[in-house]
């Protein structure tokens, strides 16, 4: 096969790819996200604390986790049917793609907000701060850094999945790689599709890290503590509500 060739499929794949990955991180993220911190307020001692909904929802998080992907992928046929009308092509590799991230990044997230230090939601409490006060003041701020990385290894291993999808013909990259390089032996194709995977996860990991590394340089010693930052708002409302009275005496 010449490049000529080559590119036209490559060009295709590549956006399937991009497609089916960006979408999938954005339905993981915003799903996720919530997920990995309620598992962390109604666990023992948290905020919401109960044991049944933590123990339920963790208990799926790990069932869906456990499951190996391409059978999970098999086995929400019925279920992506039932949401994009086919189970073959990029649309319907997002069903999976995503069902299978979000837990994973839930987990992921849960682990980033239990190292937020537990003086702070203390302190934002004593201050008459609420459950979502707490989340949005603090451990969503606190934790902001190792989020930024949860989500760049949740793109990777989406990457992968994506790969996985494409031997049931979902389309992209993983596809491309089963009906030519491996079934028609075009070796060289093969050889391109591991090279493009490999530069755009190294770019990804790369972009990734790099913005962990600017947020924790912002919470050291090289800039403002972002904890104070996010009292700043919460300080100055009760200071507010505490001279409205006075001025109106």
């Amino acid at each position: 096969m010449t490049w000529s060739e080559m590119q036209p499929l490559l060009s295709q794949a590549c956006w399937d790819t991009l497609y089916m990955v960006g979408w999938s991180t954005l339905i993981a993220v915003v799903v996720g996200l919530p997920l990995g911190v309620l598992l962390v307020l109604t666990d023992r001692g948290g905020l919401l604390q109960n044991a049944v909904v933590n123990k339920v929802i963790g208990q799926i998080v790990n069932i869906v986790r456990s499951m190996p992907f391409l059978i999970l992928m098999v086995a929400l046929m019925g279920f992506t049917r039932w949401i994009v009308g086919t189970t073959i092509g990029r649309e319907a590799a997002i069903v999976p793609l995503a069902i299978g991230a979000i837990p994973f990044f839930a987990r992921l997230v849960e682990t980033s907000v239990r190292e937020v230090d537990g003086g702070l939601v203390e302190a934002v409490q004593s201050m008459g701060g609420n459950t979502w006060t707490v989340v949005r003041k603090v451990l969503v701020p606190e934790s902001l850094p190792s989020l930024i990385s949860a989500t760049t290894t949740t793109i990777i291993a989406i990457i992968g999945y994506s790969a996985m999808a494409g031997t049931v013909g979902a389309g992209g990259l993983g596809d491309l790689a089963i009906r030519y390089g491996y079934q028609r032996f075009e070796a060289e194709l093969m050889w391109i599709i591991v090279a493009i995977l490999a530069v755009v996860i190294a770019l990804i990991q790369f972009a990734g890290d790099s913005g962990a590394r600017v947020l924790h340089r912002r919470t050291g010693k090289g800039g403002e503590p972002l904890r104070f930052r996010a009292f700043a708002g919460l300080l100055s409302g009760v200071a507010t509500a505490e001279a409205t009275p006075a001025k109106t005496r």
